[in-house]
């Protein structure tokens, strides 16, 4: 099916455990129609591949707080590689920044960013400007609400992409 050697049946069980997270043997083998030890021994190969990189749960952060979301674009004053380097070494450093993507067109690098408060997440942008990362501007987008998280449908996406 794939030029990765994902067979439809290794493609229903990366569903699965991205709709489901952590499931049993039994439960597993269930959901993608094989029975539990060749599924099990599926689901151990996908593993030691790095098809999944890890297990979380979904908490719902709203019901712990009232936290300061951002959706931060930064586009560097320069464009080598040591610069995209230094820049991409910080950010993975900071547990404030849940999701950075580097882009092509106007802007280098999207990134989403949770603090307590905006104040907090200001000290945040003015610390990454001290530190002379290269950061030319960067223009910050209050998120209001959530509207849509979620993963895409993984067995839709590969029939799509023809493989």
């Amino acid at each position: 099916m794939s030029r990765l050697g994902l067979d439809a049946t290794d493609i229903r069980i990366l569903s699965a455990v991205q709709k489901h997270g952590q499931l049993s043997k039994t439960r597993l083998a269930e959901l993608v129609n094989l029975s539990p030890t060749p599924c099990w021994a599926r689901l151990n190969r996908l593993k030691a591949a790095g098809f999944i990189r890890g297990y979380h749960a979904d908490i719902a952060l709203g019901r712990i707080g009232d936290f300061t979301r951002v959706v931060v674009t930064v586009s560097l004053t320069h464009h080598r590689k040591a610069d995209f380097d230094r820049f991409e070494n910080r950010v993975r450093k900071l547990d404030e920044v849940t999701e950075c993507i580097a882009t092509g067109g106007g802007m280098d690098y999207v990134m989403k960013v949770i603090t307590p408060t905006l104040a907090s997440f200001q000290a945040l942008m003015e610390e990454l400007l001290s530190e002379e990362l290269g950061i030319d501007r960067y223009m910050t987008y209050i998120v209001t609400r959530e509207v849509k998280l979620t993963q895409p449908n993984l067995a839709d996406l590969v029939a799509k992409s023809g493989r």
